[in-house]
């Protein structure tokens, strides 16, 4: 075992925000933390580092195994160059060589007493120098670089002079160098293109430590993970297998729960029907009965209400009219900036229904085409065209649309002037911002939240056509499928640019792949890209060597298909359909008997009750107290009428259940 962590509890503002979390990590695990925002996952992977301290609990790590923590937004700094900065980690297999250096120098001019003294030493530091893998360390320096998307030439260049986004891959690139017996990731895809993500599944894979990694990459996780820890409701649960696994255990426990709380609720619901009812009666014994379920009541053991897939975000994409049959086309579209030409000669168009998804690495141009075809980029050459009547929503994942000095109230109601204070209001409220929240301004907001907004405005579009540029950035897993639903529920027409292939695999109807400066069109999903890429790309080498430039045919590859009938089949859907039918009206029958059964039990139960009043009434007349026949003859009514009320109610109890 590398690490255990056990009973973890952690509080902020006497909010918890962890309980009672257990878990280990064995050698060699593939283990995933998930949970929504805010459920506190990098709390845990900090309070194991020892950056924060828990509330309670403990962090168990072996003595002799080391753990790499890699945070969200860790980055380097300093005048290095990117090849030197991951160089630096292998600084004592670079000594131990020097020293090699140094004793074949020495060897050279050594007498026979000293040269055998040193022959040993020699001999030490090769065998030190080879169990660490000395000989191939600088490869395995170049490797990792070109597999985190560093091209060549950019090896020589100061990290001073990297993006946010290119210094976190170094830190990433140095980490994975330091090959502790525990990585521990949090977020480690956010700025890798898909190339980089394949490459560093394949690293992880066959990775000979233990990883943890924090991710919202659900397509990371099911090529990774034999483990997958949920924090839920500030509590864990442990679950085996991959991503998909989960989720598909995590729906079944989800519905068992759901559906033992809803009936649970109706059976507590139903018994204080019942004693409201036997108190009704009025009579000793009712009322014993109603006291006894009251009791039976209040040691029932209440079950909390389970979290639900994001119940409470409602999104809902729907355009005010439709589109002509003709949306987009793009013609010969070119753009360079300045020495670096990003692509030329494109073309596509993009018809009524469809959902396209361009894919690509990062810096071939994809959002710039997203941006030219919403006229805030200039193309360098080419033609962009709209169809009749269509209307484009665009979701920008650097959220341009938003005005950060603006509150999300403002936000909304200046753009959305016709919509209520209200409607603002509950518009806000389907993308969980209530209360206070709404007077926010957008620039105090986190990147999930802004997303949100950015949705939310979305939704009140009513566009036909929706641009999306990295949709589901900053959103947690249970956000993206939402995402999903919407979108494959949406009757409009959908082209955007995503690295998250779990989402282009559920969303996207065609795939244009933005690959040496040219577009490549694939009808299907991502797995059918997948499937089909090395074969087009082939083509287009094919191509090129015989000095065609142009693209190959643009016709669309489509998956082959094929449909089966069953001839023997003896359930028929009208055979199936008249028999569902037929229970149907036994279950209707069945439940109006009883409904009867209770009216009539009732009615019983009310005479029986009414001629009790008027017994203890002519007992106490003055009449009737001084005849001894007609006492006797009216008590034993009386008697009989309780033994009938005690099988009735007995009766009408068993008919309620």
């Amino acid at each position: 075992m590398i690490l255990s962590v056990s009973n973890i509890g952690k509080s902020f503002n006497e909010i918890p925000i962890l309980k009672n979390v257990s878990f280990h990590i064995e050698d060699y695990d593939k283990a995933a933390i998930v949970g929504i925002n805010g459920a506190g996952k990098t709390t845990l992977l900090r309070i194991i580092m020892g950056e924060l301290p828990a509330d309670e609990g403990m962090v168990t790590v072996s003595h002799d195994k080391t753990i790499g923590y890699l945070s969200q937004h860790e980055a380097v700094s300093g005048e290095n160059t990117i090849y030197d900065e991951l160089l630096s980690v292998k600084q004592d297999i670079i000594d131990l060589e020097q020293k090699m250096r140094s004793v074949e120098i020495q060897m050279n001019s050594a007498s026979e007493d000293t040269l055998k003294r040193l022959m040993d030493t020699y001999a030490g530091l090769t065998h030190a120098f080879e169990s660490a893998n000395g000989y191939a360390y600088k490869s395995e320096v170049t490797g990792v670089l070109k597999g985190l998307g560093f091209a060549q030439e950019e090896f020589g260049r100061s990290i001073a002079t990297l993006s946010g986004g290119q210094k976190t891959r170094v830190a990433l690139g140095k980490l994975l160098l330091l090959a502790p017996s525990l990585i521990i990731l949090d977020e480690p895809t956010n700025h890798l293109d898909m190339s980089s993500i394949t490459w560093l599944e394949t690293y992880l894979l066959n990775y000979k430590g233990a990883v943890i990694i924090v991710s919202h990459d659900r397509y990371f996780l099911d090529k990774i993970a034999n483990k997958i820890i949920e924090i839920d409701n500030t509590k864990s649960t442990v679950f085996t297998g991959n991503y998909t696994a989960y989720a598909a255990k995590k729906e079944i426990l989800r519905t068992a729960e759901y559906n033992a709380y809803m009936k649970q609720q109706q059976e507590i619901k139903h018994q204080e029907e019942v004693i409201e009812k036997l108190k009704s009666f009025n009579r000793e014994k009712s009322i014993r009965r109603a006291e006894s379920r009251e009791k039976m009541l209040s040691k029932m053991d209440v079950l909390d209400k389970p979290t639900q897939v994001r119940s409470d975000m409602h999104l809902k994409l729907e355009p005010k009219y439709e589109s002509g049959n003709d949306v987009l086309h793009v013609e010969e579209l070119s753009k360079s900036f300045g020495p670096l030409k990003l692509f030329e000669h494109l073309g596509f168009d993009i018809k009524k229904g469809e959902h396209v998804a361009i894919i690509g690495d990062n810096g071939t141009g994809k959002t710039t085409i997203l941006k030219i075809i919403n006229a805030l980029v200039p193309p360098d050459t080419g033609e962009i065209r709209l169809g009749t009547n269509v209307a484009v929503g665009y979701y920008d994942q650097e959220h341009h649309v938003l005005h950060m000095d603006k509150t999300l109230f403002e936000e909304i109601s200046d753009d959305y002037p016709t919509l209520t204070n209200t409607e603002i209001r509950n518009t806000l409220a389907a993308f969980l911002f209530t209360g206070e929240d709404v007077f926010k301004q957008v620039k105090a907001l986190s990147g999930g939240e802004r997303g949100r907004v950015s949705l939310a405005k979305l939704m009140l579009s009513e566009a036909n056509f929706l641009i999306l540029d990295e949709p589901t950035n900053h959103l947690d897993i249970m956000s993206k499928e939402i995402l999903e639903g919407a979108l494959n529920a949406y009757t409009g027409t959908v082209l955007y640019v995503s690295h998250d292939r779990y989402f282009i695999n559920k969303t996207a109807t065609r795939i244009l792949d933005l690959n040496r400066r040219t577009l490549t069109s694939y009808l299907g999903n991502y797995e059918y890209y997948l499937e089909k890429k090395d074969e087009q790309l082939a083509l287009l080498d094919a191509a090129r060597q015989n000095e065609d430039i142009s693209m190959p045919h643009r016709n669309s590859l489509s998956p082959s298909g094929q449909t089966g009938v069953s001839g023997n089949n003896q359930n028929t859907p009208a055979a199936d359909s008249r028999q569902e039918w037929l229970a149907r009206k036994e279950q209707q029958a069945a439940q109006r008997k009883k409904e009867n059964d209770i009216k009539k039990c009732e009615e019983q139960i009310e005479r029986l009750e009414t001629r009790n009043a008027q017994i203890d009434d002519l007992m106490a007349s003055p009449d009737v107290c001084t005849d001894v026949a007609k006492l006797q003859e009216l008590n034993k009514e009386l008697e009989n009428n309780n033994s009938r009320l005690a099988d009735l109610y007995e009766k009408w109890e068993l008919l309620s259940e």
